[in-house]
């Protein structure tokens, strides 16, 4: 059975309503430089980003498998029940 296909916009403007979580301010500074005010990120709260990142997508995507995976195991079973009968 072929999907159907649903077209969504890549960047949709609009209020967003993405949750955020802080993860706290140590490690970032503004600076100074001229008559212009820039970030500055330590390295470490880089590492802490990534990690957390990293984390979080490897959660959302393993629970993103095993809820397919299930899917796929009650399609399958019927099919699996039929090979053995014969």
């Amino acid at each position: 059975m072929t999907p159907t296909f649903s077209y969504s916009d890549l960047l949709p403007l609009g209020d967003d309503t993405t949750t955020y979580r802080n993860l706290g301010s140590e490690g970032v500074s503004s600076v100074q430089h001229g008559d212009k005010t820039f970030l500055e990120i330590s390295p470490e709260a880089i590492s802490h980003l990534t990690e957390t990142a990293m984390h979080d997508i490897s959660h959302s995507c393993a629970q993103h498998i095993c809820n397919n995976w299930r899917t796929s195991l009650k399609i399958r079973r019927p099919l699996l029940m039929i090979d053995l009968l014969r």
